[in-house]
């Protein structure tokens, strides 16, 4: 079977279908990604079935309702049935999750940038504030210079939150996550 090229091509933004049964909460990031359109263009289409379903782009759909864009780009994967473009859907979503930030590489990427930016418009500066030390000792939030992940491994649940609630009473900003 020959490759398709890929197409991209516009199409009118009631055109383009969610998918009813989608799994992923996207609401939290849809000002993010609206944020990213209106700064940089709408540079990653919407990827539909051949029934025009939405496989990957729901937060992009609902950014471009939010700037009441009229038209998004789309690229239609009539290449794919039913069951595959379900798969691909759960897949494009799933392995983003085992992607992790290089800090080092990305504090050098943003000081290069400088003041050309505003990054808390794309979800910097939520999770990489530096906390003032004359503050009360809490739960700390750190400098994107500072901040590293560690993973623990425990037993159970109880040695789990027992771990959790002790970092945190160190002032380490703790999240907890079962694999």
């Amino acid at each position: 079977m020959a490759k398709k090229e890929l197409e991209i091509k516009n199409f009118r933004i009631d055109e383009v279908k969610p998918y009813e049964n989608n799994p992923r909460f996207n609401k939290d990031a849809v000002d993010k990604v609206a944020n990213s359109i209106k700064k940089f263009g709408f540079k990653n289409p919407i990827l539909v079935d051949k029934n025009m379903v939405i496989i990957a782009g729901h937060t992009r759909l609902e950014a471009a309702k939010k700037l009441k864009l009229e038209e998004v780009p789309v690229i239609i994967a009539d290449d794919l049935d039913e069951k595959h473009a379900k798969a691909l859907r759960l897949a494009d979503n799933k392995v983003a999750e085992f992607s992790t930030w290089d800090f080092v590489k990305l504090d050098a990427e943003l000081a290069e940038l400088g003041d050309a930016f505003d990054f808390s418009d794309f979800g910097f500066g939520e999770d990489f504030v530096e906390q003032d030390e004359d503050e009360p000792k809490e739960p700390r939030e750190v400098s994107i210079e500072s901040n590293y992940q560690v993973i623990i491994d425990c037993a159970d649940e109880t040695e789990q939150q027992d771990v959790f609630e002790r970092l945190n009473e160190e002032g380490f900003k703790c999240r907890l996550s079962t694999l």
